[in-house]
C-alpha cells in the first residue's frame, strides 16, 4: 500500500474513531446508557492508536528501534497503571483518580507541545500559527498537570483541604499569567518576524512552561475542598483543551475532535456545577469557601439540641412509611455503604414503601460522584432523581433518609451570611420526618455546622454509614 492509501486509510479510521468518541459521549447523558457510551468511546480509542501504529509501521521512512521500544515501555506502563488502578480503586478514592488521570493527560499535553516546539525550532520554521499552538498546550498542559496533582492530594487529605493562602498569592497568580501572556506574545512576534526561533526565544517558552507550573499550583491551593468538584470539572476542561492544541501542531484530526469534545464537555459541566453551587466559577477560582471536612461542631452557631435515635426508632418509621427519600452524600462513599443501602432499599421496596434518591450535583467529590457509586450497586437508574426534580417531593415524603450527605442539606445556605448562602440545596427539612446516620458531629467542607440537625423533626443516628445501615436492614426485618 503506497503512503498516500495508507494516508488515506488512517485518516478515515481517524473519524470513525472521532464519530465513536461523539456518539459515546452523547450516550453518557444518561445512566441508562452511560456504560455504553464507555465501551463505545473505548473502542474509538482503540482505533485511533491502532490505526495510528498501523500508519508508523506503513510510512517508507519507518521508525527508529528505539522510538519503537519507548512506544512499547510506555504502553506497558501507562496501560498496566490504568487497568490496575481503574479495577482496583476504591470508590471513595475515584476523584482522587480522575485527578492523576487528569494531571497525566495535562502533563503528556505539554510533553507533546514542548517536544513540538524544539522540533520546528531545529528546523528553523516556527510559523505564527504553529507557535500560538504550541504555546497554548504547553501552558494549559502544565498548569493541568500541577493544578490536578494538588487537588488530587487534597482529595486524598496529603495536603489540607482547607484554603492554603500564599503570601500575595493572587498578586503571584496574576503576575504569572502576565508573565505567561507577555512571552507568547514576544515568540508569536519572533515567529512572524523571522520565521523561525532563536536560542533566547527556547528560554522564553521554558519561562512559559514553568509560570504554567507554578500557576497550577498557586490556582489550586486556595481553593476549598467543597470546591473540588467543580476544580476536578474544570481541570478537565483544561486537560483537553490542550490535547486540542497539539492535534493541532501534528495534524491530527482525532486528536483535534477528542480533545475539544473533553474540552467542551468539560466547560459546561463546570458552569452547571458552579451554577448548582450558585457560585461564579471566577468566584471559585479565587477560593476561599470549604473548610476541611472532620472538624468537630457544637452547633453553637445556630443554638438548639440534637435528638439520638436507635436502629429500631427508625427502623419502625421507615417500615411504615409510604414514601421514602433516601439521600446518599460522601460519606455513604467512605464506608462503601452503596451496597447495603441498595439492600434497604429493596427491603422497603417489598413492603410497599416508595423510594427515591436525591442525587445533589456536588454531592461527593467528583461531577456524578453519587450516580457513579449507586450505579455499582446496581441500583436502579429510575429511582436517581435530581435535584430539580426531588425537591418538589419532600414535603410529601414520609421519611428523608440522610446517609454521610452535610454542606448539600443545610438550611443555612437559605439565610444570607453563611459561607453557604444561596447555594441550592437539597429540601430535606421539608420531609415530614428526617433521619440522618453520621458518625459524629463534624462539619461538612464548608467548615460550618448543619442547622438541619437541631430541626425538632431530625432523629440523629451515629454510626458508620455502613454499620448503621446493616443495623437498620435487621431492625426492618424484625417489625
Amino acid at each position: 500500500m503506497s503512503p498516500e492509501w495508507l494516508y488515506t486509510v488512517v485518516f478515515f479510521a481517524w473519524l470513525a474513531g472521532a464519530a465513536m468518541f461523539v456518539i459515546g459521549l452523547h450516550q453518557m447523558n444518561s445512566p441508562a446508557t452511560a456504560r455504553g457510551g464507555n465501551r463505545v468511546s473505548a473502542l474509538g480509542m482503540t482505533i485511533a492508536v491502532g490505526t495510528t501504529l498501523l500508519y508508523l509501521v506503513g510510512r517508507p521512512e519507518g521508525l527508529p528501534t528505539a522510538a519503537w521500544i519507548i512506544i512499547l515501555v510506555g504502553f506497558l506502563i501507562g496501560g498496566g497503571f490504568g487497568l490496575y488502578a481503574a479495577r482496583n480503586v476504591a470508590m471513595t478514592a475515584m476523584p482522587q483518580l480522575v485527578s492523576v488521570f487528569n494531571a497525566v493527560g495535562g502533563g503528556a499535553a505539554a510533553l507533546v507541545a514542548i517536544d513540538d516546539y524544539l522540533r520546528i525550532s531545529n528546523q528553523g520554521q516556527a510559523t505564527v500559527d504553529e507557535t500560538i499552538f504550541v504555546v497554548l498546550g504547553a501552558v494549559i498542559g502544565s498548569v493541568t498537570f500541577t493544578g490536578s496533582v494538588i487537588a488530587a492530594g487534597k482529595l486524598q487529605g496529603l495536603i489540607s483541604g482547607k484554603p492554603i493562602m500564599i503570601p500575595a498569592g493572587r498578586l503571584v497568580t496574576v503576575a504569572l499569567a502576565a508573565v505567561a501572556v507577555a512571552s507568547t506574545g514576544a515568540l508569536v512576534w519572533d515567529a512572524w518576524q523571522a520565521g523561525g526561533a532563536s536560542t533566547w526565544t527556547l528560554v522564553i517558552f521554558g519561562g512559559i512552561v514553568a509560570a504554567g507550573l507554578l500557576f497550577g499550583i498557586t490556582m489550586v491551593l486556595p481553593i476549598g475542598g467543597a470546591d473540588m468538584p467543580v476544580v476536578i470539572s474544570l481541570l478537565n476542561s483544561f486537560t483537553g483543551t490542550a490535547a486540542a492544541m497539539a492535534g493541532f501542531v501534528i495534524g491530527n484530526p482525532v486528536l483535534i475532535i477528542a480533545g475539544a469534545l473533553v474540552g467542551a464537555a468539560g466547560g459546561i459541566l463546570t458552569k452547571l456545577m458552579a451554577d448548582a453551587m450558585n457560585r461564579s466559577i471566577m468566584n471559585i477560582i479565587a477560593g476561599g469557601f470549604g473548610g476541611g471536612e472532620g472538624t468537630v461542631g457544637a452547633l453553637t452557631e445556630t443554638g438548639g439540641s440534637v435528638r439520638a435515635v436507635t436502629p429500631d426508632d427508625v427502623a419502625i418509621q421507615l417500615a411504615y412509611a409510604s414514601s421514602v427519600i433516601i439521600v446518599p452524600g460522601y460519606g455513604l462513599a467512605v464506608a462503601q455503604a452503596q451496597h447495603a443501602v441498595r439492600e434497604l432499599a429493596e427491603l422497603l421496596e417489598a413492603r410497599g414503601v416508595d423510594v427515591k434518591y436525591a442525587i445533589h450535583p456536588v454531592a461527593g467529590r467528583m461531577p456524578g460522584h453519587m450516580n457513579v457509586l449507586l450505579a455499582e450497586a446496581n441500583v436502579p437508574y429510575p429511582q436517581l432523581k435530581e435535584m430539580e426534580e426531588i425537591n418538589p417531593e419532600f414535603e410529601r415524603a414520609d421519611v428523608a433518609l440522610v446517609i454521610g450527605a452535610n454542606d448539600v442539606t443545610n438550611p443555612a445556605a437559605r439565610r444570607p451570611g453563611s459561607p453557604v448562602s444561596g447555594m441550592p440545596i437539597l429540601d430535606v427539612d421539608h420531609a415530614r420526618s428526617i433521619v440522618v446516620i453520621k458518625r459524629s458531629m463534624g462539619r461538612g467542607y464548608a467548615g460550618i455546622d448543619n442547622e438541619l440537625y437541631t430541626n425538632p423533626k431530625t432523629g440523629m443516628l451515629f454510626a458508620d454509614a455502613k454499620a448503621g445501615l446493616a443495623e437498620l436492614i435487621s431492625a426492618v426485618k424484625a417489625v
